[in-house]
C-alpha cells in the first residue's frame, strides 16, 4: 500500500434560494414532499452522508459513518447559512467530522472553502473577485474555527487573477478539471510539454507561478473516474467503485501517487439514489483491506509539495466545453430537453447586471464615504454580520468602520448600503446562466437580487436606476412566448415579490386573525411589537383594529403601523394598513370603523378602510406563501370535513357495488371512484398516525381498499406513518429499558413488513442503532450472571434489530463478577 494515496472530493451547493426581503425560503412545491428544495437535498444527500450505512451481505447494517470525515468536501456558505437554522443536526456533523479529519490527517482539515455564493470569478472584476474570496474564508472561519487551506472555485472556473487574490489571502491550492491544464514542466526546468486535452498526470500536486509572483498549487482530478461516478453509474456498486479508483494505481509504481475525484457532492444521494452507501462502503473497503491510503488534499500537499510546474487555460471552467461562455453567451452549452431552445438570453441578462453594478458604485461609494472610513473594506468586512446579525456584531462592526458616531439612522442608511452591496453579489450566481430559460427559478432569483438591488438604490440615491436596468433586461429574451423578455418577466415575477413595511405589516394583521402572537412576534426577517390590538365580533363575521411597530431585523428600519382587518367568513377578507399618525387619528379611525361593523355595515366598513388606508389594502392573497397556505388550509378544514364526510356516505353505501364493479373488470362511475379513494384514504390516515399501530388494524383496510380498486396516496400514508414511527423510537431512547415503549415499536414496525407502499425509516434506524449500540455491553453484562429482566430486553432487541435490518452488536462481557 505503500504510496498509494486516495482523496476523494465532494462540491456540495445549491444556490440561493431566499427569498430577498423575507431571508428564507417559501414553500416550493416542486420540492414536495419537503418544504422546499434546500431541505429536500439536505434529506436525500447531506444528513444521509453525516449518517451513511455499511451493509454485511445478509443486508444489515453493521455501522452508521459520518462519510464528512473522510473525503474532502466544501460546502457552499449560503447553504451552510440555511442549514445553521433549518437543519442543526447535519451542521453540526458536517463540523464534526472536520474536526474528527484534523485528528486523523494530521492536522489536515477536509473540508475546504468556497467562494461565497458561486459567482464566476473569471467574469468578475478585481473588487467583487476579492469581496468573493475574503467573504468564503470568513465565513469558514467563523464555521470552522481555523483557517482554510484550500478554496473550491465555483464550476473550477480559474484566471490568473483569480489565483493570484486566493493567494494573497493565504489560500494554498485550488482543485481543477483535467482539461484546465495547458503544459507542465518540472521547477526549475526550461521545457514545456503539452497537456492539453486533459492529458496531465493527475497522480500529483503542481505549482502555477501568479503575476505578482506568488504561487498557487493546484489539484487536477481524475476526469474519467468523475465522469463516470456522476454520470455513468459508478455509484451503483461501493465495491465496483472501490475498484475503479483503485485500477488507477500504475502497476509496480511504488513512487507515492495520488488517485482524487472531484464531482458535484450531490452525487452521492440526490442524483443517485443510494449513493452516499456506496461511497461508505467503498471507503470501508480500501481501508479495512489495506489497498490504499485515504487522504485529504492538504496533506498530502504538506507531504508531497510539488515537482512541477503547470501552465493552465485561464477562464475555464468544468462544465462547460467552451471555458465560460456558459454564463455569459450562447455557447450551446444547456441541460438538453428543449429542442430549438437558445440561451442567447444569457448576454443581455450580464450586460443588464453589470451595467447595474458599475452605475450604483458610485453613488454607493460617494455616499458611504460619508459614513465610512473605507467602503470597500467595510464591504468585505460585512461578512461578519452576515453569519451572525446579533445586535452586538452590528455595533461593533459600525464601531469599526465608521467616521464618527452615528445616529440611529445613519446606521440605517450604513445598514442598507451594505444589503446593497450583498445583493449586488448574489445577483451573480452562477445558476442564473446555467439552465435553459430565462424565466427559470434560478434565473428569477438572480432577477430578484437585482430587484432588491434597485429597491434599495431608490431609498439612498436621488437617481433612478431601474428604467436604465429594465431597458437593457428587455433585450434578453425568453424562449416561452408568454414571457416575452426579460422586462416582463421582472415585472411578473420580481416586482410582486418586492416588499415594504407596511406589506409585512399587512401579514401580521391578517395572521393576527388565525393566531394569537406574542407582545413582540418575529415574522421571517421582521420583528412586530404589539402596541394596540381590539378585536369585535357580529355573527361570524370580525372586525380587528390594531397599532404596531415592525422593524427589519436587518436595517434596523422601523415603521409604527394601524391596521383593520374585516373577515366576513371563509376567504372574504380585506385590510389596510399605514403610517400611525397620532393618537386623535387612530381613535377616530378606529372609532368609525368599528360602528359601522357593529352595526352590520359590512359595504360601510370596507368603504372605511379605503377611506383611511388609501390604496394600500390588502386580501388573503397578500400573506407570505407559507402563511397563506396554513390559513387557507384552517378555511377550507370544515369544509374538507364536510366532502369527505359526504364521500363517505356514498362509499359506505356503495361498498358493494364498487367491489362488484372492480372485481368484474366493468368501468366504474368517476363519482364512485372518488369516493373510494378518499374513504379508505381518510381511514387509513387515521390509522396510521393514531398510538395503535396494530397490523390487525391496518391489514382488513388495506384488503378493502384492494378490493375497491382504491388508488391509495402512498406518499402522503408513508410520510405520516414514517413520522409516528419515528415518535415511538424518540420516546423509546428515552427510556429504553421500557419493554411496553419497545414493544410498541416493534409491531409498528411489523406493520411495515405488510405495507405496500414505501415507509422511509432512515430516521428511525439511526435511533435504533444509537440504542443498541449504546445499552447493549450494559445488558448483555447483566444478562451473563443470569439478570431474566436483562435477558428479556436483549430478546426484544435482537426482535428490534431484525425488524429495523441492523446488525446485533458484539458487545465484550465483563465476566469479572461471573468468574468470581
Amino acid at each position: 500500500m505503500t504510496g498509494r494515496f486516495i482523496c476523494i472530493h465532494g462540491h456540495f451547493y445549491q444556490p440561493p434560494r431566499e427569498s430577498p426581503w423575507l431571508e428564507a425560503i417559501e414553500i416550493q412545491d416542486s420540492a414536495f414532499p419537503y418544504h422546499d428544495w434546500n431541505e429536500r437535498i439536505t434529506a436525500e444527500c447531506y444528513a444521509a452522508n453525516a449518517v451513511s450505512r455499511i451493509w454485511d451481505t445478509k443486508g444489515r447494517i453493521t455501522q452508521l459513518v459520518n462519510n464528512y470525515a473522510s473525503i474532502s468536501f466544501n460546502f457552499g456558505p449560503t447553504v451552510l447559512l440555511w442549514m445553521q437554522k433549518n437543519a442543526v443536526e447535519v451542521y453540526q456533523a458536517i463540523l464534526e467530522a472536520d474536526r474528527q479529519s484534523m485528528e486523523k490527517f494530521s492536522g489536515h482539515g477536509n473540508a475546504l472553502a468556497q467562494a461565497y455564493n458561486h459567482m464566476i470569478l473569471p467574469l468578475a472584476n478585481r473588487r467583487d473577485k476579492i469581496t468573493q474570496i475574503i467573504w468564503g474564508i470568513k465565513d469558514f472561519e467563523h464555521r470552522f474555527g481555523r483557517k482554510p487551506e484550500g478554496l473550491w472555485l465555483p464550476e473550477t472556473a480559474v484566471d490568473l487573477e483569480t489565483l493570484d487574490v486566493m493567494a494573497q489571502y493565504d489560500i494554498g491550492f485550488a482543485i481543477l478539471s483535467p482539461n484546465q491544464a495547458r503544459q507542465v514542466r518540472p521547477i526549475d526546468g526550461n521545457e514545456w510539454q503539452d497537456v492539453s486535452g486533459g492529458r496531465i498526470d493527475h497522480g500529483m500536486a503542481y505549482r502555477v507561478s501568479l503575476p505578482s509572483g506568488r504561487v498557487m498549487n493546484l489539484f487536477f482530478y481524475d476526469g474519467p473516474i468523475s465522469q463516470a461516478l456522476a454520470f455513468e453509474g459508478l455509484l451503483n456498486n461501493g465495491e465496483a467503485f472501490a475498484h475503479r479508483l483503485l485500477s488507477a494505481f500504475p502497476d509496480n509504481h511504488s513512487a507515492p501517487r495520488l488517485v482524487h475525484i472531484a464531482t458535484d457532492g450531490e452525487s452521492y444521494g440526490h442524483h443517485h439514489r443510494g449513493g452516499d452507501m456506496a461511497l461508505a462502503h467503498a471507503l470501508d473497503y480500501i481501508e479495512s483491506n489495506g489497498l490504499a491510503q485515504v487522504t485529504n488534499y492538504g496533506r498530502y500537499l504538506d507531504e508531497h509539495p510539488p515537482t512541477h510546474e503547470v501552465a493552465i487555460f485561464e477562464n475555464s471552467s468544468w462544465s462547460c466545453a467552451h471555458g465560460i461562455e456558459r454564463w455569459r453567451s450562447d455557447c450551446g452549452c444547456n441541460t438538453g430537453g428543449h429542442p430549438g431552445w437558445n440561451q442567447g438570453w444569457r448576454a443581455p441578462l450580464r450586460a443588464a447586471l453589470d451595467w447595474l453594478r458599475d452605475t450604483v458604485s458610485p453613488a454607493y461609494e460617494q455616499l458611504a464615504g460619508r459614513f465610512l472610513t473605507d467602503p470597500w473594506a467595510a464591504r468585505d468586512d460585512y461578512i461578519d454580520i452576515i453569519v451572525d446579525r446579533s445586535p452586538d456584531r452590528i455595533n461593533a462592526f459600525l464601531s469599526r468602520h465608521a467616521t464618527r458616531p452615528l445616529n440611529s439612522e445613519d446606521e440605517i442608511t450604513v445598514l442598507k448600503l451594505m444589503e446593497l452591496q450583498r445583493n449586488t453579489m448574489l445577483m451573480y450566481t452562477s445558476c442564473g446562466w446555467f439552465f435553459d430559460e430565462l424565466s427559470g427559478l434560478e434565473t428569477v432569483q438572480v432577477m430578484q437580487y437585482a430587484g432588491r438591488v434597485l429597491q434599495l438604490a431608490d431609498q439612498l440615491f436621488s437617481e433612478a436606476f431601474e428604467p436604465g436596468f429594465l431597458e437593457r433586461l428587455e433585450l434578453a429574451r425568453s424562449n416561452i412566448p408568454e414571457h416575452r423578455d426579460g422586462r416582463i418577466i421582472y415585472e411578473e415575477f420580481v416586482r410582486p415579490a418586492m416588499l415594504d413595511m407596511k406589506d409585512v405589516g399587512a401579514h401580521y394583521a391578517l395572521s393576527s386573525l388565525f393566531q394569537e402572537f406574542d407582545e413582540r412576534s418575529s415574522i421571517y426577517a421582521y420583528s412586530a411589537t404589539r402596541e394596540d390590538y381590539r378585536s369585535f365580533q357580529v355573527g361570524g363575521s370580525r372586525l380587528v383594529i390594531g397599532r404596531a411597530t415592525v422593524t427589519s431585523e436587518v436595517t434596523r428600519i422601523s415603521s409604527s403601523l394601524c391596521f383593520g382587518v374585516l373577515h366576513l367568513g371563509d376567504h372574504s377578507i380585506a385590510c389596510g394598513t399605514g403610517e400611525y399618525q397620532g393618537a386623535q387619528k387612530y381613535e377616530a379611525l378606529a372609532k368609525e370603523i368599528s360602528a359601522a361593523f357593529a352595526g352590520a355595515d359590512f359595504p360601510k366598513t370596507i368603504l372605511l378602510l379605503g377611506k383611511y388606508f388609501g390604496t394600500s389594502t390588502y386580501s388573503l392573497t397578500s400573506l407570505f406563501a407559507d402563511e397563506r397556505r396554513k390559513v387557507l388550509n384552517i378555511i377550507m378544514g370544515p369544509t374538507l370535513r364536510e366532502a369527505e364526510a359526504a364521500y363517505s356516505s356514498i362509499y359506505e353505501h356503495h361498498a358493494p357495488l364498487i367491489r362488484f364493479l372492480t372485481g368484474s373488470g366493468a368501468q366504474r362511475p368517476q363519482v364512485l371512484s372518488v369516493a373510494a379513494d378518499l374513504c379508505l384514504n381518510a381511514k387509513l390516515r387515521t390509522v396510521l398516525q393514531g398510538e395503535g399501530l396494530d397490523p390487525e388494524v391496518v391489514r382488513p383496510l388495506l384488503e378493502e381498499a384492494r378490493l375497491a380498486g382504491a388508488t391509495l396516496d402512498a406518499t402522503a400514508l408513508g410520510l405520516l406513518l414514517a413520522v409516528n414511527i419515528e415518535s415511538l423510537a424518540e420516546q423509546l431512547l428515552e427510556q429504553p429499558d421500557d419493554l411496553s415503549r419497545l414493544t410498541r415499536l416493534n409491531k409498528a414496525a411489523q406493520l411495515v413488513r405488510t405495507l405496500p407502499f414505501e415507509v422511509n425509516l432512515w430516521k428511525t434506524q439511526n435511533i435504533c442503532y444509537k440504542i443498541l449500540h449504546g445499552l447493549c455491553s450494559n445488558f448483555k453484562e447483566k444478562a451473563s450472571p443470569g439478570d431474566q429482566n436483562a435477558q428479556e430486553w436483549l430478546r426484544h432487541y435482537t426482535v428490534l434489530a431484525d425488524n429495523f435490518l441492523l446488525r446485533v452488536p458484539i458487545c465484550p462481557v465483563n465476566n469479572k463478577r461471573a468468574n468470581g
